[in-house]
């Protein structure tokens, strides 16, 4: 199977234009948002012209939609005990279900939020429930799937234990629908050193394979500001961080970041760029050579 890199390209002019600068930039996978991430957007859905485009757009590259992953909005905190702080959050993960699904994309991704009362276990059960909900609303075969956190307080997700736990709470019937991805720069400074050798990288994956029964549907690949274990989420170019580029090869030559989007989240050089303007991000260009040497 092959590697399928991408990246979380810029937005402006809307989604069918990222998906043109990704195309440019020969990706065959993409990440996007469907609604302004900052909001819960629990009552917005995606408009049927809006749709139209970005379908349009994608038709046009290398990228099939299978392999195009949505951000959820990064203020759904499905796993806080506060009942209407999280049925609205709850609400709004299925929107997000709902949206992704009408574009078509293969899967959403989400940080499932922080247990602010210390109870974690509960929390693992209120993030599954937010989970279910969402495939019980909304048809389709696009899944929702849980992303591993930096650990910051109080935040869910930030070990391979955590996200088992969550994902036990799914009913059996629901799991084909669910899953988890794995954010390099989160793995480290959450503390696994995927910097140490590539038989810790094996063993990293081996971990998140056992307690949850199966491999990540996607990759964020992300080198971190952060040292190992500051639990400090600031993304860095491949290479100009405290991984390094050398430990991103040894995770491509794993079997299991083949056939599943593999995306870049690292900083864009032009985040102004023309509505315009599909040219793809010189970062973006420069991370993708990067990428295709470390994977030969």
């Amino acid at each position: 199977m092959d590697h399928f890199f991408g990246a979380h390209t810029v937005d402006n002019g809307g989604i069918h234009m990222a998906a043109r600068r990704a195309g440019n930039a020969e990706m065959r996978a993409l990440q996007i948002f469907s609604a302004i991430p900052k909001f819960y957007n629990d009552k917005t859905s995606v408009r049927p012209e809006r749709v139209e485009r970005f379908r349009e757009a994608l038709a046009g590259t290398k990228i099939a939609p299978e392999r195009v992953v949505v951000h959820a909005a990064y203020v759904l905190n499905v796993a806080t005990p506060d009942a209407v702080k999280w049925e609205r959050a709850r609400n709004g993960l299925a929107k997000e279900l709902e949206r992704s699904t009408a574009l078509g994309a293969g899967a959403v991704c989400f940080h499932p939020g922080a247990a602010t009362d210390g109870d974690r276990e509960a929390a693992a059960e209120r993030i599954a429930s937010a989970i279910v909900h969402a495939i019980e609303t909304v048809a389709g075969d696009t899944r929702v799937l849980v992303e591993n956190t930096a650990g910051a307080g109080s935040t869910m997700a930030r070990t391979a234990e955590e996200v088992g736990a969550i994902l036990r709470h799914v009913p059996r019937r629901h799991r084909v629908r669910t899953g988890y991805g794995l954010d390099t720069c989160h793995l480290y400074a959450s503390g696994y050193d995927l910097a140490a050798s590539p038989e810790e990288v094996a063993r990293v994956l081996d971990r998140f394979e056992e307690e949850t029964g199966e491999v990540p549907g996607f990759f964020h690949l992300n080198d971190s500001e952060g040292a190992l274990a500051s639990n400090r989420d600031r993304h860095m170019l491949l290479g100009d961080g405290t991984i390094g580029a050398a430990p991103f090869g040894w995770l491509l030559a794993d079997r299991r970041t083949r056939g599943i989007p593999l995306i870049l989240e690292t900083p864009q050089l032009d985040y102004e760029i023309g509505d315009d303007d599909d040219t793809p991000d010189p970062y973006d260009l420069q991370m993708m050579a990067m990428l295709e040497q470390l994977a030969k």
